[in-house]
């Protein structure tokens, strides 16, 4: 990531000074789990059950005017403090805090659905602001499920069983980090793909490929994948647990709630996923019959560095950064020059995402312009592929169509140990890595040549570097 880090926007203050100026309005997160809350104390105040309505106001209207007034941030913290910032459990505890207060309320919105004191609209309202509570709080899933700690990893499940969508945390990791800006990745929207065509496809594709990625590691231990320790299955049984004991303590009235909710927390989940990667196409390298996309870099994503909207959400804007080291923790993400930018914060671009001419009117030129105006080198739709060529004629000869020298592929033989260039990640013949279904002394060559990184899912076997642990443990080797 040397070349990366160089392009990126020149980190602020001296690394002896540096201070986090956003250390305590990462605590503005939690306002957005709370707005249960709120909205219970001014029903108690006024009787107006439109104040239940209060999650998509805020998320869809308050938010969006925020970011207009409070502007940009793109400071980056210098890389000595990186280390330091990573270690400071402060942050931790700030997303950890997000879960029980996402589900108080959650449990508050049951009990106020199904006591008979609302109507219908307020109802409605109360539901879909629990499930726009629920959605961003798959956003604190998602920052912990990146995390190499298990007890992270468990409470990425918990944040999850809500909406019912555990099985993100499996594909998102393992399968949209692999393949995003590709036209194989269900999570990557296309030039010309509206919201409404992209949700059905994302929404099925994305069960069936973690379902697929958990199976094939099963298969590799030559086991049947109705197992305990499948990510699917038991972050399903968190939801049918969680679910199971909200119908017996509030009865069958509140299964609608539960089902708009859910609907909307995945949902909201998923028009992020929309925005941010629109259009972009990683390219192919390497040589006839081993070619494979390029490495994730930052011009794979759009960003945006409305202030407002990043703190909210951890800094999940800052997209290049979060895909070129998905283990990095949200308060070191950084800003690069070369990442391709949104007009607005992520919360003013669900609204445009709502209304497709619209969204096609400001962001198709974008793709374009990315792209040098070689429309052939984005992600299109496939049954618009020929409107939209005939609408932006390519140049006369189309960079696409080039062959990329694949500079990353390492071919490392057979070796004792090999260790992933970006997070660190080894593998040793002897230990081999059961939970990846390669026993004890399986030999690197007999590693399937498609398996990638278990910690970030950014490189694949071939970019492993040999390594030896022995050196590294008595300080030989860095």
């Amino acid at each position: 990531m040397a070349e990366t880090i160089a392009n990126s926007t020149v980190s602020q203050g001296s690394t002896d000074t540096w201070k986090d100026s956003k250390r305590y309005l990462w605590l503005i997160g939690l306002v957005v789990p709370s707005l249960a809350f709120i909205a219970y104390g001014l029903y108690s105040l006024t009787g107006s059950g439109a104040w239940f309505w209060i999650g998509p106001v805020v998320i869809l209207g308050v938010v969006p005017l925020i970011d207009l007034v409070a502007g940009l941030d793109r400071s980056n913290p210098p890389d000595d403090v990186i280390e330091r910032l990573e270690n400071d459990k402060y942050y931790r505890w700030v997303t950890y805090l997000f879960l029980p207060i996402q589900y108080a309320g959650f449990v508050g919105g049951a009990w106020m659905f199904t006591n008979g004191e609302l109507g219908w609209v307020s109802m409605l309202g109360l539901a879909i602001s629990i499930g726009a509570i629920g959605g961003i709080g798959i956003n604190t899933a998602h920052e912990l499920g990146h995390k190499k700690e298990s007890h992270e990893r468990w409470l990425s499940k918990i944040a999850l069983a809500q909406s019912f969508y555990g099985h993100f945390y499996i594909e998102h990791n393992r399968g949209h980090h692999v393949r995003v800006a590709t036209p194989e990745d269900p999570a990557s929207s296309r030039l010309g793909e509206s919201f409404y065509a992209f949700w059905p496809r994302t929404v099925a594709g994305s069960l069936k490929s973690a379902w697929r990625v958990e199976k094939k590691r099963y298969a590799r231990r030559d086991q049947h994948p109705f197992r305990p320790g499948n990510d699917v299955l038991n972050a399903w049984v968190m939801s049918v647990v969680l679910w199971g004991a909200m119908i017996v303590a509030f009865g069958w009235m509140v299964v609608p709630f539960l089902l708009i909710q859910a609907v909307v927390g995945f949902s909201l989940l998923e028009v992020v996923n929309y925005m941010e990667h629109y259009g972009m196409l990683r390219q192919k390298v390497g040589r006839e019959g081993r070619m494979r996309y390029e490495r994730v870099d930052p011009s794979h994503s759009w960003n945006s560095n409305n202030i407002a909207t990043n703190v909210l959400l951890y800094h999940l804007q800052r997209h290049s950064d979060h895909h070129a080291n998905p283990t990095r923790r949200y308060q070191t993400l950084r800003d690069f020059e070369e990442s391709p930018v949104l007009p607005t914060g992520y919360a003013g671009m669900i609204v445009l995402a709502l209304f497709p001419p619209l969204w096609r009117r400001v962001m198709d030129q974008r793709v374009l312009d990315h792209f040098e105006g070689d429309v052939t080198r984005a992600n299109i739709q496939p049954r618009k592929r020929a409107k939209i060529l005939a609408r932006y004629p390519a140049p006369a000869a189309p960079a696409g169509e080039r062959v990329l020298e694949d500079k990353d592929a390492q071919d490392v033989d057979d070796v004792m140990a090999a260790r992933c260039p970006n997070c660190t990640y080894v593998y040793e013949v002897a230990a081999g890595d059961e939970r990846e279904g390669f026993a004890a002394g399986t030999a690197w060559s007999d590693i399937p040549a498609d398996w990638c990184c278990p910690d970030c899912g950014v490189r694949d076997k071939v970019d492993f570097v040999a390594y030896d642990p022995d050196a590294a443990r008595t300080g030989a080797v860095a």
